[in-house]
């Protein structure tokens, strides 16, 4: 094999850009005995990819209960969720549809609610200046006594 294009592969490989083709190509260059020197510290990556390809699992798989206790922990939160989304939908579908008036006398409700409280935050501060008078007039009582 051309050795030009094995390191291309070879680089290809470690950005992960290679199809299946190229990696047996890849296996099979580097399990012969003739590999280039400087690429021979890349025989043990590709000889152990090969002897995990082969190994076999001898022992029977026994499943636990635990993949069906995980199962229904599943099926709960599904249905928690499916529980949430039809209490969320009932509240949105009962709520009243306020007709086009309706929806008008509430807009001018909240700017009128609005506008006494900026009427209130007036007075509340002109109440001030007038508490600062009242005690002024109650020194000048006590200074002119």
């Amino acid at each position: 094999m051309e050795l030009a294009n094995i390191e291309k592969l070879l680089e290809a490989y470690f950005e992960g850009n290679t199809t299946l083709a190229e990696e047996a190509t890849l296996r099979s260059y580097f399990t012969e005995a003739s590999v280039a020197p400087h690429l021979k510290e890349y025989v043990p990556l590709f000889s152990s990819l090969q002897l995990a390809k082969e190994e076999v699992l001898n022992k029977e798989l026994v499943l636990s209960e635990e993949t069906t206790k995980t199962s229904r922990n599943w099926w709960y939160g599904i249905a928690a969720s499916a529980a949430v989304v039809a209490i969320i939908a009932g509240f949105v579908f009962t709520q009243p549809n306020l007709s086009q008036e309706e929806q008008e006398a509430l807009t001018a409700f909240n700017e009128s609610k609005k506008a006494m409280l900026l009427l209130s935050q007036n007075f509340n501060n002109g109440t001030e200046q007038l508490a600062l008078v009242g005690q002024f007039s109650e020194t000048t009582n006590k200074i002119l006594k």
